[in-house]
């Protein structure tokens, strides 16, 4: 499992990619995104002659791009993983918690989080928070809506639905 994170400029995908490639590895899943000028790498890959390898054949990019590089030995693969058949979009004028507040309450039923992404809109003076969520839970979605409704009551736009799973 790769992390990498520098500021936000052309190439950084293209270079890593590519280093990797070049040096014979292979990708797996992969997250990357902008925040907050900065971007962000996690990346599952795979090479032979392991980590050394890796840290060689990204060396150069690394340096290049002035990008951090953490490396962690992680068990993992492709296709090892719950579908999401859950979606939570929040909004919300913004203020500390809102993340820790929904998040609790969801795990307290079992919400599995898979994958989670915020951004704040609107001004300084009236700031919007956005935050969507895809999860899994075996529990109907009314005990999810259940455990939100004390955010609700606080002005916050909890919308829970499910996500249509089947394919084909």
């Amino acid at each position: 499992m790769l992390t990498l994170v520098g500021a936000d400029r052309p190439g950084i995908v293209a270079g890593v990619t590519q280093a990797i490639f070049a040096a014979g590895g292979s990708l797996g899943e992969a997250s990357m995104i902008r925040l907050g000028g900065n971007f962000a790498i996690m990346l599952m890959a795979a090479v032979d002659g392991g980590e050394v390898r890796l840290r060689e054949a990204l060396a150069p990019v690394v340096a290049r791009l002035d990008l951090r590089l953490h490396i962690d030995l992680a068990a993992g693969g492709l296709h090892q993983h719950l579908t999401p058949n859950v979606q939570v979009r929040v909004t919300g004028a913004d203020r500390a918690g809102i993340v820790a507040e929904i998040t609790g309450a969801l795990a307290a039923v079992g919400f599995n989080i898979l994958e989670l992404d915020t951004d704040v809109a609107g001004d300084p003076n009236r700031p919007l928070y956005l935050m969507n969520i895809q999860g899994f839970s075996d529990r109907p979605i009314e005990e999810l809506e259940a455990a939100v409704a004390p955010i609700r009551a606080s002005g916050i736009a909890v919308d829970i639905t499910a996500v249509e799973t089947l394919i084909g």
